[in-house]
């Protein structure tokens, strides 16, 4: 990543060294590109220098600006009144832009996570409450499907278990999209639901939890597991009473035999589908433990992530007799519960992109 560890504070005026750098990198990964024909190699280049693009040619507009600005110095002193007015209003209209596109490129050039381009695996699982929690898993799992066909992601459904009752006590589905684990990332945690169960006779609030674990997907060229590594074992299907829906063992389960993480798929009738599902989780999961172990041992969270973005962090709570969801990490409240949980997400996922901003630029 050429410009992740930049971490530099933007000069009020002129040019600086770490433009300059930006600008050369720019221009040096495409003399590179023009002379490459390994497509495996052009592929690297080309992501490098998508990643410059922003802030290279934001960059040339502030090199335009400020000659602009420079030309105008000149008739800041000149003899005619009218065009020492009109050229003050140029030097001011200037400099306000020179200030927010160097605004811009400040925010375009802090660390960034490079995971948040991956596409992602939400895991659902119901936890405090009973019936009430599953039902709740049930809407989030709605929810962030409706938030997907907002972002214009595809959503598909990894792995599911009902209760009696039609709720979820786990459903594992896949995100594919633009910086899908970019937003979805900040989802980890607990999320706490508080209301009036349909069941309840005497109008009693009860409080439920449901955890949610957002993993990005990795691919097998980023991180490989070992074949030897694996353990890969088939059955019959299951329906929710635990009775064998099928007779055929297209039902896969996957075991990382180092870390003991496993792995499931039973929802394609196909054996060869389940497999290809199974691995992907069992990647994302396995990777993601080697990151937090990683992370404990360096006794440090990754910079992009507000709170820990641990499943026992509790995150936010739902409260539906006050019309009111309360996202703990930044201690912000909104209304209109109905609607976010329809999928109008994005006024809290935009609270915390702006907080980690913020948080980046204090580095």
């Amino acid at each position: 990543m050429l410009f992740y560890t930049l971490h530099f504070k933007l000069y009020i005026s002129g040019m600086t060294k770490q433009f300059e750098k930006i600008i050369k990198q720019y221009e040096d990964l495409s003399q590179k590109l023009s002379f490459t024909t390994d497509s495996q190699e052009l592929k690297r280049l080309g992501k490098k220098q998508a990643g410059l693009s922003m802030a290279y040619e934001q960059i040339m507009d502030l090199k335009k600006l400020e000659k602009q600005a420079e030309e105008n110095q000149k008739y800041l002193k000149d003899k005619d009144p009218d065009v020492r007015q009109l050229a003050e209003e140029e030097d001011t209209s200037l400099k306000t832009k020179i200030g927010d596109l160097k605004l811009k490129i400040e925010e375009a050039l802090l660390p960034k996570d490079p995971l948040n381009e991956k596409d992602a695996i939400v895991e659902i699982r119901a936890a405090a409450g009973g019936d009430e929690s599953s039902l709740f898993a049930g809407e989030l799992f709605r929810m962030y499907s409706k938030y997907a066909e907002t972002n214009k992601w595809k959503t598909s459904l990894n792995s599911q278990s009902r209760n009696e009752i039609g709720g979820f006590k786990e459903v594992i589905f896949s995100i594919k999209g633009k910086n899908v684990y970019g937003d979805m990332k900040f989802e980890s945690g607990v999320h706490r639901v508080q209301r009036v169960p349909e069941t309840e006779k005497t109008g009693r609030v009860h409080t439920s939890t449901v955890t949610v674990a957002v993993l990005p997907k990795i691919e097998e060229a980023d991180f490989k597991i070992e074949p030897k590594d694996l353990k890969i074992e088939t059955s019959t299907s299951q329906g929710a009473g635990g009775q064998s829906v099928n007779t055929t063992y297209s039902a896969i389960k996957i075991t990382h035999l180092p870390s003991g993480i496993t792995a499931q798929s039973q929802d394609e009738r196909s054996q060869i589908q389940n497999r290809a599902k199974a691995m992907e989780v069992i990647v994302a999961r396995v990777f993601n433990y080697y990151e937090e172990k990683k992370q404990k041992e360096l006794k440090e969270q990754r910079l992009s992530q507000i709170g820990t973005g641990d499943r026992s962090e509790k995150i936010r709570t739902y409260n539906f007799p006050q019309d009111r969801i309360t996202d703990h990490r930044i201690n912000q409240n909104w209304n209109q519960t109905n609607e976010i949980l329809n999928g109008k997400l994005w006024p809290i996922i935009d609270a915390l992109k702006a907080k980690e901003k913020k948080q980046l630029k204090n580095i």
